[in-house]
């Protein structure tokens, strides 16, 4: 069977038993700060098991991407490695919400593997929770009892708190769970060792299929538990497990949903698969890798260098490293496997197919931005390793790692090639230093909720009110680097929590006597939470809830003026322009889109134009809320990739012939509210995306009030001519006329400086040493003569210590054969440059600094002939 049928008979089944299929959410999180990346099946649903919602389907399943590469769950170095590990990985799951419980869901999942996939019945342990004393909790017998109606009693096995109790996190909805195990190994060595002596032994044939979750308690901040007014079930099955299984594969990789990858690296790299361990890892990881970079790219995240764009770059630059090191190809090559991927996963998760030139173009330039950054590391390498140090710093190997993308165990392998070690100690303290700042800037600590009256869900009036009288839910404190504050939960209300790129709203609650300021408004999954310093001294009360309405209406021009942006760009630039990206707040919008030119200025103009002319229009806006997903996609509603939609949905609409899409955020009644829109930038912020800032209405008008200042003020100090351009363009022309003699002028001077140095040359220890100390007319004509005298003079020791527009610099440079037997220009810079209080470097033949005491000139050349009167 091979992995699509797979995948669609598990869920055909589910659908038989009633359960509705509903579509993966994006691997990319967003509404929740304790997850970048969606790591489990359970992860969309998480809002039903806070009861914070109300789940419309008692009955779920689905095939959910996961990604596992930070944090608790990380499996990111044992990819490759193993058979087993993947960064990114379908979860087949289904879930109950108040419905069924342990009976169905054990026997069904018995039904399905061993009725269904025809999966060898003798080959399978179950792991049901042993309890544990400290908790107060008893093993779980209920589902054991279940287990031995299909399993003898020696292959329900106990397990501990570590494999087989299911926590969220360090608070929330948990419970026992029961893993299934295969084992998968020959028979003559199932004779051998019995299966469930490997059970939870990381074995890489005795191996969890299915975990089995069973969520009845919730874990308060205090450590306690409590019962859950309802019992949930949750499932995981890792789909890439269960086609090894049902294919008869000794591993996840032998299977076709990485075959078909694996045979086009090796192709790609003319080696087979399989006769070599190291090519056959690095055949792996990427294998494994462009899975992982493509669908967090075509869910919205780009590569960068913050938070979870770092992680997506990490892995891809993993890629690219182990093909450059263990494979040779030197060239960009992931990007070519798209259409690989596109096929295996056609019909399943269609942001693929939409986006494949997108996501290849920005994979490819991530590729050469890499290619040239490992090359410039390898040059630093051969800086290193061209001098007389035998070891490596840890300091060092970390920069090598940190900048250049070079993991420990490729500097090390360079190193022994040279006779050097690595100070791996040292390597590894620098990486802890690194992740003990990521954990303390982001530690924080998360009360109970405090109940103050009877509600679940939040009742969200913003569209159509700014204040509304309410009562508050409930109420917690939290704590962030010694700040505090509090959430509250409001039973209705009229404040936009951030979401969308649309910030979120502040403004204040009005209790009996008390006004409490808001200060933001967030989405924890989906719960409205309003963020306070403190608390009313009685929030029992009723509330008067008020929105800003200023900071509102001037939010809502932005976000409005964001929709008219998007279709001026895709009139002006391609229907290929898609959404990557935005932020509007009531000073500014910011919108990323995918376009691989700079616009040119003309095609600036002209999207400012168009939308110009739609505010001009005064189009009213068209909203229609509760739109099946389906319906609203006919009336030509865009759907932005790496958004989560529901089955009914809210279209913004100004006018249906221009601009149509799914947005959750507040708008203008009319477009002639925004008054006028102003283009201020446009720029690259990734391979393939652009990003335009602007501005609207108040600030709009600010911006060209300040530029009419300026040019009144130039006027005024041009005596106000009858042609300003004119006057402008030809005092230009004077000062680059003057700057040319300027030039000219400081290279004579520079030429006259290095004739005198040329014959000032001191034999030192068989070196030729030439000191200066004095004025320079730049920092180039002091490099150019530096680097003049290197090619004039043999044996060259060149020490300046030079006074350039009142700032002090120092130069050294050494002729190579000097370097050759030993001589070091960095060492040397770096003991003058203590002098002037500053610092420098540069290469072995040739360094230079710079710092802030011109009086230290003189010392600084003194430790300079030092240094090489002592060598």
């Amino acid at each position: 069977m091979d992995a699509k049928s797979i995948r669609k008979n598990f869920l055909n089944f589910f659908e038989s038993k009633t359960h509705k299929i509903v579509p993966s959410a994006p691997i990319v999180v967003q509404n929740d700060p304790t997850l970048m990346f969606t790591n489990a099946g359970m992860n969309q649903f998480k809002d039903y098991f806070l009861g914070n919602k109300v789940a419309e389907n008692k009955r779920v399943s689905d095939t959910q991407k996961c990604l596992r590469v930070s944090g608790k769950h990380n499996d990111l170095e044992e990819v490759g490695i193993d058979t087993y590990h993947h960064t990114m990985f379908e979860m087949l799951g289904n879930w109950s919400f108040g419905d069924y419980f342990k009976e169905e869901a054990i026997a069904w999942a018995w039904e399905l593997l061993v009725e269904k996939f025809n999966l060898p019945k003798e080959r399978f342990y179950a792991t049901i929770f042993e309890g544990d004393s400290s908790e107060g909790l008893e093993q779980d017998s209920e589902a054991k009892e279940i287990w031995e109606k299909f399993l003898p009693e020696e292959r329900v096995l106990n397990g501990n708190k570590k494999d087989n109790f299911w926590e969220m996190g360090d608070t929330g909805p948990c419970g026992p769970c029961s893993e299934l195990h295969i084992d998968l190994r020959p028979q003559n060595e199932v004779d051998k060792v019995p299966g469930k002596d490997l059970v939870n032994q990381d074995h890489p044939q005795v191996v969890e299929i299915w975990n089995l979750v069973f969520i009845q308690y919730n874990r308060l901040a205090n450590g306690k538990l409590e019962n859950l007014p309802e019992k949930h079930v949750d499932t995981g099955m890792g789909f890439e497990r269960l086609a090894m299984a049902i294919q008869k594969k000794q591993s996840n990789y032998d299977t076709d949903v990485f075959q078909p990858l694996i045979q086009w690296v090796a192709k790609k790299a003319n080696v087979v698969y399989g006769k070599d361990e190291k090519t056959d890892i690095a055949i792996r990881v990427i294998a494994d890798h462009i899975r992982a970079i493509s669908f967090t790219i075509a869910d919205g995240q780009l590569p960068s260098n913050n938070k979870a764009g770092y992680v997506i770059r990490r892995i891809l630059r993993r890629a690219v490293r182990y093909g450059y090191t263990f494979l040779n190809i030197k060239e960009p090559f992931l990007h070519e496997m798209l259409d690989i991927l596109v096929d295996q996963f056609d019909g399943v998760f269609p942001e693929l197919i939409g986006q494949k030139d997108f996501i290849a173009k920005v994979i490819k330039e991530e590729e050469l931005s890499f290619l040239r950054t490992l090359d410039n590391g390898l040059k630093k390498l051969d800086t290193i390793t061209s001098g007389n140090a035998k070891k490596i710093e840890g300091a060092t190997a970390f920069e090598l790692y940190d900048t250049y993308g070079f993991p420990l165990d490729l500097t090390a392998l360079i190193a022994r090639e040279n006779d050097m070690d690595v100070d791996e100690a040292g390597f590894q303290k620098e990486m802890e230093v690194q992740k003990n700042r990521s954990k303390s800037a982001g530690k924080q600590t998360t009360g109970d909720w405090n109940v103050v009256n009877d509600g679940e869900e939040t009742s969200f009036l913003g569209y159509t009110e700014i204040t509304t009288h309410t009562q508050v839910l409930r109420y917690r404190e939290v704590k962030q680097k010694d700040k505090v504050q509090y959430q509250i939960v409001l039973e209705k209300t009229p404040f936009y929590a951030e979401s969308g790129g649309q910030v979120g709203d502040s403004g204040y609650l009005q209790f009996e006597g008390e006004k409490i300021e808001v200060i933001d408004t967030k989405k924890e999954n989906d719960l409205i939470v309003h963020l306070v310093k403190k608390l009313p001294a009685k929030p029992s009360g009723k509330v008067h809830a008020v929105v800003n309405e200023s900071k509102r209406r001037l939010t809502e021009n932005n976000h409005s003026a964001t929709h008219l942006l998007h279709a001026a760009l895709r009139k002006v630039l391609g229907d290929h322009v898609q959404q990557k990206g935005s932020m509007v707040n009531d000073k500014l919008l910011r919108f990323d889109f995918s376009h691989f030119a700079k616009m040119t200025e003309e095609e600036i103009a002209e999207v400012e134009r168009i939308v110009n002319e739609k505010i001009r229009a005064n189009i009213a806006l068209d909203e229609k809320q509760n739109v099946p997903i389906e319906e609203a996609k006919g009336m030509g509603a865009m759907a932005l990739f790496g958004e989560k939609y529901g089955d009914f949905v809210r279209v913004i609409t100004f006018d249906r012939d221009y601009s149509v899409e799914l947005c959750g955020g507040t708008h203008v009644p009319r477009t002639g509210n925004i008054g006028m829109l102003k283009i201020v930038s446009e720029a690259s912020t990734a391979a393939g995306v652009r990003r335009i800032e602007a501005v609207t209405s108040l600030q709009a008008e600010k911006y060209y009030q300040q530029k009419l200042d300026l040019l009144s003020e130039l006027e005024e100090v041009l005596k106000h001519p009858k042609d300003l351009k004119k006057t402008v363009e030809n005092l230009v022309k004077e000062n680059l006329a003057n700057q040319k003699k300027i030039d000219a002028m400081n290279q004579q001077k520079a030429g006259n400086i290095k004739n005198d140095l040329k014959g000032s040359a001191k034999k030192v220890n068989g070196k030729n040493l030439i000191t200066y100390k004095g004025d320079f007319p730049s920092a180039d004509s002091m490099k150019q003569v530096a680097f003049d005298l290197k090619h004039e003079v043999d044996h060259l020791v060149l020490l300046i210590a030079a006074n350039v527009n009142d700032k002090p610099m120092l130069t050294v440079m050494l002729s190579d054969d000097l370097v050759k037997n030993g001589m070091n220009a960095n060492e040397i810079i770096r003991q003058m440059a203590s002098a002037i209080k500053g610092g420098g470097g540069g290469q072995p033949f040739y360094a230079t600094a710079g710092g802030k005491d011109l009086t230290g000139l003189d010392n600084a050349l003194k430790l300079g002939k030092e240094m090489i009167e002592a060598s």
